[in-house]
């Protein structure tokens, strides 16, 4: 497993709305994993070298009484074998193949120098392991088989074995030599086969764990990314509103200031209401404000579902506005009041940045059962926020809009379901369609 910084889960939102409290530190992936291992093996799998001379101390361990055995026999080089591979295993992590190669080799030579030693393919068993973790694992298995056949073949067809089960005078029942050599060559490769299969187990495992590190990865690039995608849309909606209507109501203030001081004072009143409001959607859209306990305040922006104070701000701005509904009225989920609050707020906003010589503009919610259809139309005339600079009847101005206003009104509509369409009235001026879907209350009053 590689030692990256964890990449943490992160589900990209559903729908629009306050979002679901971010994991929590203590539930990344690398620290769920590191609590699976437990301490001791925690401790070796961050400290490698410790591991590889654990490794070591076994074999030595393993082969002390060969060792011992064999200097007392005054056989010297199955001792100096013995301990060269002690050594070549303290590089299998790093030489996982040379190092198999080169103990199998030494094994050999121990056998032929002092046969039926105890640490038989112990050697073996550590360096296979090691090319297992690291190598596929028909690349082990292959590599299981040219490290064990040599020694095997070399038991296989001893011709001699120690003495009897009794003592040294005892007689040697029929085929012993030939029982005990079996024995030995069927050890040797069950106990390398074992080895290998812990290896391979071990590399299949870290392999899955990969897998789930880099879904992880994926996974929160893509929440970052539609979390950017959804507060370029928040703040698209934010700024565009707010700044349209606050220049439309000062231009108005400038107009009436002197023929309707009582008018004015209102006029400069829902201006600064409107700055106001504008300011906190976008702290919250940014999620910069924080309570006493710390944690982020809501992501929600205030009054998202109060129609009639976004279309009375739109009156109040001079928009010659008649609303209407007709079926029960829009469900309670906050979310959905939301998306077909920014979508009056959006329509409504191009209405008021690009619309001239408006007699009225109609605001149409009509509800039947599960489907919410949103209307909302001009009769003026004037470019509109359509991306192409398409205009309404009359004469046309070129656009100067982004498009991103109507394209995040199809981002909204489509998480229900829906669609938006714009374009020219069939009567002239403007028209904006939206069809939303709701299948909570199924459509009860």
């Amino acid at each position: 497993m590689s030692d990256e910084a964890p990449a943490r889960d992160a589900v990209p939102p559903a729908q629009d709305g306050p979002l679901p409290a971010a994991p929590a530190a203590d539930a990344s992936f690398a620290e769920i994993t590191a609590r699976r291992r437990g301490r001791l093996r925690r401790f070796f799998y961050e400290h490698p070298r410790t591991m590889d001379a654990v490794v070591v101390l076994c074999y030595l361990l393993l082969a002390l009484s060969t060792l011992i055995s064999s200097i007392a026999d005054g056989k010297w080089p199955a001792g100096l074998l013995l301990l060269a591979t002690a050594a070549a295993l303290f590089l299998r992590r790093v030489f996982p193949l040379a190092v198999t190669a080169a103990v199998a080799l030494m094994e050999l030579g121990v056998t032929l120098l002092h046969p039926w030693g105890t640490n038989v393919s112990a050697g073996l068993w550590f360096a296979l392991y090691a090319v297992a973790v690291v190598r596929p694992r028909r690349s082990a298995l292959m590599v299981f088989a040219a490290a064990s056949l040599p020694l095997t073949l070399l038991y296989l067809f001893m011709w001699t074995s120690p003495g009897g089960p009794g003592g040294p005078g005892d007689q040697v029942p029929e085929n012993y030599h030939l029982i005990s050599n079996i024995t030995a060559a069927i050890s040797i490769l069950l106990s390398n086969l074992i080895a290998t299969g812990i290896g391979i187990s071990v590399r299949q495992r870290r392999e899955h764990e990969s897998e789930i590190r880099a879904w992880a990865a994926r996974t929160a690039r893509l929440g970052s990314v539609t979390e950017r995608n959804r507060i370029a849309r928040e703040m698209h909606d934010v700024v565009a509103h707010s700044l349209t209507v606050m220049v439309s109501l000062s231009d108005g203030a400038a107009v009436v200031v002197r023929k309707d001081p009582g008018r004015a004072a209102e006029v400069l009143g829902e201006l600064s209401r409107t700055g106001r409001t504008a300011l906190a959607d976008m702290r919250r859209v940014l999620g910069v404000l924080r309570d006493d306990s710390g944690r982020p305040a809501p992501l929600a922006p205030a009054d998202s579902g109060d129609l009639a104070t976004l279309l009375e701000g739109f009156r109040t701005a001079g928009l010659p506005l008649h609303f209407s509904h007709t079926g029960p009225a829009l469900p309670d989920d906050p979310a959905f009041r939301l998306t077909v609050f920014r979508i009056v707020q959006e329509s409504l906003t191009n209405v008021l940045r690009y619309g001239r010589s408006l007699g009225l503009v109609e605001v149409r919610v009509q509800r039947d059962g599960d489907k919410v259809a949103i209307d909302v139309l001009d009769d003026g005339r004037g470019a509109r926020d359509d991306g192409a600079g398409a205009g309404g009847a009359g004469a046309r101005v070129p656009g100067i809009g982004t498009g991103q206003g109507i394209n995040g009104m199809r981002e909204r509509a489509r998480i229900y379901a829906g669609t938006v369409d714009a374009g020219p009235g069939p009567a002239g001026g403007w028209q904006v369609h939206a069809e939303l879907n709701w299948n909570g209350d199924k459509g009860k009053p």
